[in-house]
């Protein structure tokens, strides 16, 4: 405990500072993430954990795991999440559907279960002193090389099986995905010239004109309300992955749309001002 005293003594006020503003907006976004009820506030919160993370890397030295913080997870995957709920079109409506029954009680169950086992490993943990990455990088010429000399040598089993295990999630997701061709794929000439004969010279319209939802499963409406096929890919039309937007639909989603809102406390009016 002395060693561990002393080296708590030697953090600078800068350091502290630091440490104590970004780790409360670590924790707030965290908490934010779990707690928020729109799939994109959620997102974006946990954008702003992971970037108050890469700067607690690069204050500490780990520059690598810095830059790879904000570029891989916060600029790539976080941001790829966040396109996709958007393009899907998640609604307030939405997350009050449960697909598995209880399975809210059992999320809480194991999110309690967890932190009992974290401030059980980290009250149990004892460090005598800190050795700090000063000396690790300087031993191999830096952090970057640091990293790769433990990555090839002492971890280097950990690391091909994490490689195999990716690219088996990868191929397997590529054989889920791929639907064999029953006909030739035509050509752009082909395409243009079917085009040309159709009465559809234009580009068709997006999914969603007319609806409540500009989802792409969700099939336009006409001017006159009925469902305009046309604006879903064949091949969801194909997979019978359209949704309804038929009258009796809307009406169920609208009502469903409304026990939300009033589950969260919006105003009617302004919700109708907005479906005009």
């Amino acid at each position: 405990m002395t060693g561990l005293a002393a080296a708590a003594s030697q953090t600078s006020t800068g350091e502290a500072f630091q440490f104590w503003v970004l780790g409360t907006v670590a924790v707030i976004g965290a908490l934010s993430t779990v707690l928020m009820r729109r799939a994109v506030h959620s997102a974006l919160s946990l954008a702003g954990t992971m970037i108050v993370l890469a700067v607690f890397y690069l204050a500490n030295g780990a520059y690598f795991l810095g830059i790879v913080q904000i570029v891989v997870y916060t600029g790539a995957i976080m941001m790829l999440f966040l396109f996709v709920v958007m393009l899907v079109g998640v609604t307030a409506a939405d997350s009050l559907k449960e697909t598995l029954k209880g399975q809210r009680w059992l999320a809480v169950g194991c999110g309690l279960g967890f932190g009992v086992l974290l401030i059980a490993g980290i009250g149990n943990a004892s460090l005598s002193s800190f050795n700090g990455l000063g000396a690790a990088n300087a031993e191999h010429g830096g952090n970057v090389e640091g990293l790769a000399s433990l990555i090839f040598t002492k971890y280097v089993f950990a690391f091909e099986i994490t490689g195999a295990l990716l690219i088996t999630a990868t191929v397997g997701a590529m054989v889920l995905t791929h639907r064999e061709r029953t006909e030739r794929a035509k050509t752009q000439r082909e395409m243009s010239e079917d085009r040309v004969r159709s009465s559809h010279l234009p580009p068709l319209p997006a999914p969603g004109v007319y609806a409540r939802h500009n989802a792409v499963d969700i099939a336009g409406l006409l001017p006159d309300g009925t469902p305009s096929e046309l604006t879903v890919m064949q091949t969801l039309r194909k997979r019978g992955q359209m949704r309804d937007v038929s009258h009796e639909s809307l009406a169920e989603l609208k009502a469903l749309e409304q026990r939300s809102g009033e589950r969260l406390g919006r105003d009617n009016a302004e919700e109708e001002e907005v479906a005009k």
